[in-house]
C-alpha cells in the first residue's frame, strides 16, 4: 500500500541514462523522523515546472517500497501525487534551520570503515560523513558521450511512443542532458587518518562545470579550476559534510561501495551567539 511521506530534499544526483526508464535522477532526503529515504526512479527533467523540487525543500508524495532494490531506504514515488511545499521568500540562507532538520537524529560518521561495515551488515546505503581533513579535489577525464547501446534503446522507445504525440513532443520526451566529460573527486582522511578518494555525483557539480565552461569561453582547464575553487578553496573553509550513498550495482561487491552524492557546507558553527547588526533595530 502507498504511504504518504513528507521529505526534506538533500540530494539530487546528476542525470544518468537508464535502459528501463530513459533519463533519471536519484533523489534522497530526510523524513520528518530524521531517517533517510531514497526516491527512485525520478525522471526529474520531465516533471512539470511546479513539481521540480529544489534542494533543501519539503515535498510530499505517495511512495511504495521499491522491491527491485534491496537497499532498505529505496522507495518508488507516485509522481502524480507529488506536492512541493513553497519556500518562504528570503534573501538569506537559513543554515541553522537546515542543520536542525538534517542532523535531527542522524549519526554523523567520521570513521569510513565503520560506515562500510554497516553497509555490509545492515544494508545502510545513505549516510552523513564528516571528513577529518580534506586533502585534495581533482578532476579525471572520462567518456564524452553517453553509452551507445543505451542511446539505441532510447531511440527504439521513441519510435514506440504514442501515435498521438508529435515528433517534436517525442524529441522533447527523450531530450538528453549533456554528459559531463570529467568525474570530480575528493581525497580526504577520516578520524583514523585513513586516506580515501571518493567520486562526487551531484547535480550541482555537473551544472557548475557547464556554467564555468561557458564563462571561460569553452576552456575546460579554466572551467575545472573554477569548480575546484568552489569545492576546495571555499567549501573546505566551511563546515563541510558529505552526503554518501551506495550504488545498487556495487553495494555488496565493492571494497568501499560509497560515493559522494551531495555536500553540505554551512558556515563554521560559533560557540557564541552571533547577532547581525543589520537585524538590530
Amino acid at each position: 500500500m502507498p504511504e504518504r511521506k513528507k521529505i526534506y530534499i538533500t540530494v539530487k544526483t546528476y542525470p544518468t541514462i537508464s535502459k528501463e526508464y530513459s533519463e533519471l535522477v536519484c533523489t534522497a532526503g530526510i523524513l520528518e523522523d530524521g531517517s533517510w529515504i531514497r526516491l527512485y526512479p525520478v525522471p526529474f527533467r520531465k516533471l512539470e515546472i511546479d513539481k521540480k523540487y529544489p534542494k533543501y525543500s519539503w515535498i510530499e508524495v505517495d511512495v511504495t517500497r521499491n522491491t527491485a532494490d534491496f537497499r532498505p531506504e529505496t522507495y518508488r514515488p507516485d509522481l502524480s501525487t507529488l506536492y512541493v511545499e513553497p519556500k518562504r521568500p528570503s534573501t538569506k540562507i537559513d543554515w541553522e534551520e537546515r542543520r536542525r532538520i538534517i542532523f535531527k537524529s542522524q549519526k554523523v560518521y567520521t570513521n569510513l570503515q565503520e560506515l562500510i561495515q554497516k553497509a555490509r551488515s545492515e544494508g545502510t546505503s545513505l549516510a552523513i560523513f564528516k571528513p577529518t581533513k580534506v586533502l585534495d579535489f581533482f578532476a579525471r577525464e572520462t567518456t564524452r558521450e553517453w553509452d551507445s547501446s543505451k542511446l539505441a534503446i532510447l531511440q527504439n522507445l521513441s519510435q514506440q511512443m504514442s501515435l498521438f504525440q508529435t515528433p517534436e513532443e517525442i524529441a522533447e520526451e527523450f531530450k538528453l542532458v549533456k554528459k559531463v566529460p570529467y568525474t570530480f573527486h575528493y581525497c580526504f582522511e577520516d578520524d583514523t587518518g585513513k586516506r580515501s578518494t571518493l567520486m562526487i555525483e551531484d547535480w550541482e557539480i555537473g551544472m557548475l562545470y557547464f556554467n564555468c565552461l561557458e564563462s571561460s569561453g569553452g576552456d575546460e582547464k579554466i572551467a575545472i579550476e573554477k569548480v575546484r575553487k568552489k569545492y576546495f578553496d571555499y567549501f573546505v573553509s566551511r563546515d563541510l559534510h558529505f552526503f554518501l550513498g551506495t550504488t545498487k550495482q556495487y553495494h555488496n561487491t565493492a571494497k568501499n561501495p560509497f560515493i559522494i552524492i551531495g555536500t553540505f557546507h554551512p558556515p563554521m558553527p560559533s560557540p557564541f551567539l552571533q547577532v547581525d547588526i543589520f537585524d538590530v533595530m
